[in-house]
């Protein structure tokens, strides 16, 4: 006999899920893209590699966030890894700013099929969108790799507990 689940977890539940998710680190990005004459961009940090072959990526946007729309559509993306010193641009691209004033921090360039990119991130993922599938609030959105560039030394911007920090050294937290 399998019990069934009810399509909305209970509220202590959900509380549970968000107090744990805050304790996992995870690199910040911030995801770009082009509809028509209008630019989008939006800082997360739900990106993760799906596969080596062919080289893929995913991205998962919440339906109610102003980029949805034209990933919706179908445009291809820029996943820009952010370093240490990217936080204004994480917290602008994470609301502080809207539309295209969100481009107004940090120097922005368009790749050749106009998919805007961060200049000095620390890697831009260029992707052609390859699928997508809904789930409770969010879609997920998966990006065929068409393009990586990198740029700088590893130090990426990190967020956790609800805070941007920066990730340290590996020789520091684990001496030889």
């Amino acid at each position: 006999m399998s019990a069934t689940l009810p399509d909305t977890a209970p509220a202590a539940l959900r509380d549970d899920m968000l107090k744990a998710m805050r304790r996992m680190a995870r690199s910040v990005a911030v995801i770009s893209c082009r509809h028509g004459e209008q630019r989008y961009s939006m800082s997360v940090t739900a990106v993760d590699s799906l596969s080596a072959d062919p080289p893929s990526l995913l991205i998962c946007i919440n339906r109610g966030a102003s980029i949805y729309p034209p990933l919706d559509a179908g445009a291809d993306f820029c996943i820009n890894l952010l370093a240490a010193d990217h936080r204004d641009i994480a917290v602008d691209c994470s609301g502080r700013l809207k539309g295209e004033q969100r481009f107004t921090s940090g120097q922005w360039d368009d790749d050749l099929l106009g998919v805007p990119c961060l200049r000095d991130a620390q890697a831009n993922l260029f992707c052609e969108q390859d699928g997508r599938f809904d789930y409770g609030t969010h879609a997920v959105f998966i990006g065929r790799l068409r393009e990586v560039r990198l740029a700088g030394e590893v130090s990426p911007l990190v967020y956790v507990d609800g805070a941007y920090t920066t990730s340290a050294p590996l020789g520091a937290m684990c001496p030889a």
